[in-house]
This record gives structure tokens, C-alpha cells and sequence, in this order.
């Protein structure tokens, strides 16, 4: 162990990019379990390695005491004088104790661990080097596959996709070029693990900033992602500068942009429409190829009711209801569609059954509960049926019977007072 070993650290070093600082400290350390091992020697042990020359020094640590009563790790006050006069009590003095067949024993006990060591650096540069891909897209080559995953090679490691993380329908052959997104990636006592996505909605916000430079350079914004792998997809985009169409910027030149992410995930159709502050506007936008009538919200319940033209039904809502349902989730609403017949037969059935109340019942309704204090059923009822004179057309229908007007039933009839009046206007 001289100069060769210093030509394999320098070459090592700059092979693999494991310093040589790191490799001795292992080396020294596993010398160190070597000579205790072979030599059964104490606690007390220490190796140099001589980064100069190459050279390895084992040393013997012993304490400066009045009584010796261990020699292997004690030397006496008097002895230590004879070193030299400065020694105290107390003090450490290094014996050099290198066996001359050490670097023989030492080259054989010491080769695994030091492997172990290097295959650990190299483990931590990879996962340092990758972990900056996490959250990021990624181009790889299939490889292999077994009954759990698809193994695709990112240069110097495989990551794994898993089924539920595929594409469905979509065949991976050995060689083929693809692009993933590394969703995690695990520093395991095995190694590096990468675990990648073909399905992720976020692969196809990174397509977008690699297609699109007004993306990536954050002019234009991708607000709300909503996809069914492998079928269809709705992106929501605005655009931070008036004078540029965001859906035109993504779409592209006859459509090239968008068309080569179709392409990367195998005809994946692509619905891009603009975002807007108004939540009604947004959701009709978000239904598009479907024109929009109207659009009624209940806030309390998150949801809306959206009002299409009878022909369009059907386009509205999609095959297998695909349509409402990805525009549900770009949008964050429940939505729920009826034609424009329907919706007058709905509106027809509550004025006979009398559950569409007056505005002004509603304006009751609210005028009670914003007393702020607790009304027991029956004075909910004789409030409202002393404010009866004021308003001869409010009146209190028979189904809501003596006693069972709650807060609850009242919140409802105010909700369906207001989503008529919406209507009508």
C-alpha cells in the first residue's frame, strides 16, 4: 500500500466522484477492526494513513498513570518522562505498533469494507443527483418489465413503474424512449429507489412548460389540471399580460404545440380552456364543447347547477358522463346539468306542490333568524304568521305542518326562494 494505493484513490476520485478524504476514513477505520481482529489487540488503536506517501502507521494510545496496571493501556509517569520531559499525568502518548505483515493482512480484511464503503458514496451521489428530479419530468428507456413494473433506465439508475402508474392500454416495449415524472424518489439500504408516472396530472403540466416558452417563463399559467389517463384531459389556463390568448399560446401554430404532447402520450385528447375569475363563466368554459345557459350556485354545498340547451345534453355531459366529471374536478364544483325542458318541468312540479315560495317568504325567513337568538319551532311559526298581514300572498304551506319549521327547513326554503329569482332573471 504506497504509491498504488494513491493512484487508485485519485483514480477512483475522479471516476466516480468519491473523494479520497472518504475512502481513507473508511480505510482507516476498517484497518483499525482489522488489527484488533487479528492481533487482539485493545481499544486503544489508531491508523495513519500517510496521504504523501501511502504509507500505514498503527499506534497504540496509551495513558500517563502513576501504577501501571494495564501495559497495553497504560505506560508509567517515569517512562513517559524518558520520551519526553514535558508528559503529565494524564496525558496521551502514541506507541507505533505496525506489524510487518500488516499491509499483507490489512489489503485482505480490509478490501470488503472498504467496498462497501465506495458502493455506499456512490449510493448518496446518485440519490443527491436525483432527488433534484423529484416532482420533475424525466426522458428514459424501457427496459424490462415483470408482473409489478415497468423498469425504465434514467442513466444511472432504473426507476420503477408501477400499474397504477401507467398509462392504461398503453403497450411499453423494450427500448422504447418515454417520458416520466419522478413522483419520489428513497434513499433505501439497497440503494436509490426512483418511482416514476406515466398518469400523474402533473406530467402534463411539465410537458407544457417544455412545449410551451410562455409556460415555462411564467407569462402564461396552467391554473387547474383535470385527467383521465390515457383518454382525456382538461387544462385551465390564464394568461398574466392582456394581449396574450393563453389558449392559442398553448394550443400553438396549427396546433404543433399541443399535438406533440398528444403524440408523447399516445392520443391522449387535450381540452385547453381559459380561466376566469367568475366562477360561472369558468365552469362554462370548463364545459366546453358545451354551450351554457345559465349557472346556479349553492355555495354552502359547493356545488352549481348548469343549464345547457336540449341538444347539447348529451355533449355536455359526455360519454360515460366524462365531461362533467373532468370539468367537475378543473373547477372544484359538484356540477350538475340539466337540459333546458327539464329544467322548466322542475320548475312546473315546485309551483304545484307549492315548495316554490315567494321572495318575500324568504325575506321573512331571514328577518327571524337574524334575531340572533334560539326560536323553538312553534315561535319560528307564530312569527311568521304574525308577519302573514303584512304580505297577504306569504302563507305556510301545508307539508311544512305545526312545529316542524326548524332553522333547516327554513335555510332550504330561502335557497329555493333565491334560486328562482335567479332564474327569472
Amino acid at each position: 500500500m504506497s504509491k498504488e494505493m494513491l493512484n487508485a484513490l485519485e483514480a477512483l476520485e475522479q471516476e466516480k466522484g468519491i473523494s479520497k478524504e472518504f475512502v481513507i476514513e473508511a480505510l482507516e477505520v476498517a484497518l483499525v477492526s482489522a488489527y484488533k481482529r487479528n492481533y487482539g489487540q485493545a481499544q486503544n488503536v489508531e491508523v495513519e494513513f500517510d496521504l504523501k506517501k501511502g504509507n500505514i502507521h498503527v499506534y497504540s494510545v496509551k495513558e500517563v498513570v502513576d501504577v501501571v496496571y494495564d501495559s497495553r493501556l497504560e505506560v508509567g509517569i517515569e517512562e513517559a518522562l524518558e520520551l519526553n520531559k514535558a508528559y503529565e499525568l494524564g496525558d496521551k502518548i502514541r506507541f507505533e505498533v505496525t506489524p510487518k505483515d500488516f499491509g499483507r493482512i490489512a489489503a485482505q480484511t480490509a478490501k470488503q469494507v472498504i467496498m462497501q464503503r465506495v458502493r455506499e458514496a456512490e449510493r448518496n451521489i446518485i440519490y443527491n443527483e436525483f432527488i433534484a428530479y423529484e416532482n420533475d419530468i424525466m426522458q428514459g428507456i424501457v427496459e424490462r418489465q415483470d408482473h409489478r413494473y415497468i423498469y425504465v433506465n434514467l442513466g444511472k439508475i432504473e426507476a420503477v413503474l408501477s400499474k397504477q402508474e401507467q398509462i392504461p392500454n398503453e403497450v411499453y416495449k423494450p427500448h422504447d424512449r418515454i417520458k416520466v415524472y419522478v413522483t419520489k424518489v428513497e434513499n433505501t439500504s439497497k440503494g436509490p429507489q426512483i418511482f416514476v408516472s406515466r398518469s400523474h396530472p402533473d406530467l402534463l403540466k411539465r410537458l407544457f412548460e417544455q412545449e410551451v416558452p410562455e409556460i415555462y417563463d411564467g407569462v402564461v399559467e396552467i391554473v387547474s389540471i383535470a385527467r383521465e389517463a390515457g383518454d382525456r384531459a382538461k387544462v385551465a389556463v390564464r394568461s398574466r399580460e392582456e394581449h396574450i390568448d393563453p389558449v392559442g399560446t398553448c394550443v400553438g401554430p396549427k396546433g404543433q404545440r399541443v399535438q406533440a404532447i398528444v403524440n408523447e402520450l399516445k392520443g391522449e385528447n387535450m381540452d385547453i380552456v381559459e380561466w376566469d375569475a367568475d366562477p360561472a363563466t369558468y365552469i362554462g368554459n370548463a364545459l366546453n364543447p358545451a354551450q351554457v345557459v345559465s349557472v346556479t350556485f349553492n355555495e354552502s354545498a359547493g356545488s352549481c347547477l348548469v343549464v345547457v340547451p336540449d341538444y347539447q345534453l348529451s355533449l355536455a355531459i359526455g360519454k360515460r358522463g366524462q365531461n362533467a366529471r373532468l370539468a367537475a374536478k378543473l373547477t372544484g364544483y359538484k356540477i350538475d346539468i340539466k337540459s333546458e325542458t327539464d329544467m322548466e318541468a322542475i320548475n312546473l312540479a315546485k309551483e304545484e306542490t307549492g315548495l316554490e315560495k315567494d321572495v318575500k317568504y324568504a325575506e321573512v325567513i331571514e328577518t327571524i333568524e337574524s334575531q340572533e337568538q334560539e326560536m323553538n319551532d312553534e315561535e319560528i311559526i307564530e312569527s311568521v304568521e304574525d308577519l302573514d298581514s303584512e304580505f297577504d300572498e306569504i302563507t305556510i304551506a301545508d307539508d311544512i305542518g305545526e312545529g316542524n319549521l326548524d332553522a333547516e327547513s327554513a335555510e332550504e326554503l330561502i335557497e329555493l326562494a333565491e334560486e328562482r329569482d335567479n332564474v327569472e332573471d
